[in-house]
């Protein structure tokens, strides 16, 4: 297992996870697929300032994460929303999302970030458990914010500081 930073190279394999959850799942309000082209530009601006990091497993891709903006006010400029996506075929249970977001988490810390906040669509005891194990705390829930595959959808809101999630130890 090995995680890096991402490269324009991996546009194709990204693209294709991310598709997936848009195609298949609530996990992304995004309802159209999007072009590798339109990803590639994604991940050039997000990289323009923040972390986005790739797993490997034996040479193939199995995931993702990056951070962006949370909020564009300048107050906020040390605080970021994070987003994570695996492979809809990796097995589960291997510790992939786990290395994976404690990588970037620790990144963000190193870079100076404050808090992380991620949104998680409900219901995903999946994200809720990882965000949970990573030290992330409840923020907020939002009731019937998105609209996807003919149902309202609600939205958590999960918060981690990361001073005092790296002094504990919670997200490496």
């Amino acid at each position: 297992m090995m995680v890096r930073n991402v490269e324009l190279d991996d546009a194709g394999a990204l693209c294709a996870i991310y598709n997936h959850y848009i195609e298949h799942t609530i996990i992304t309000f995004e309802e159209q697929p999007l072009h590798v082209e339109t990803f590639a530009r994604r991940i050039r601006e997000t990289t323009a300032r923040y972390p986005w990091l790739v797993l490997e497993d034996d040479g193939i891709v199995v995931g993702y994460a990056y951070a962006s903006e949370w909020k564009s006010r300048s107050a906020f400029r040390y605080t970021v929303e994070s987003s994570i996506y695996l492979h809809p075929q990796a097995p589960r249970r291997k510790g992939y999302g786990r290395k994976l977001y404690g990588r970037l988490l620790s990144s963000l810390a190193r870079q100076g970030y404050h808090r992380v906040i991620a949104a998680v669509t409900q219901p995903n005891d999946a994200s809720m458990g990882l965000h949970e194990c990573l030290g992330f705390t409840p923020a907020g829930y939002f009731h019937e914010v998105g609209y996807k595959f003919q149902r309202w959808i609600d939205v958590a809101y999960l918060e981690l500081d990361l001073e005092t999630g790296l002094r504990t130890g919670t997200n490496r």
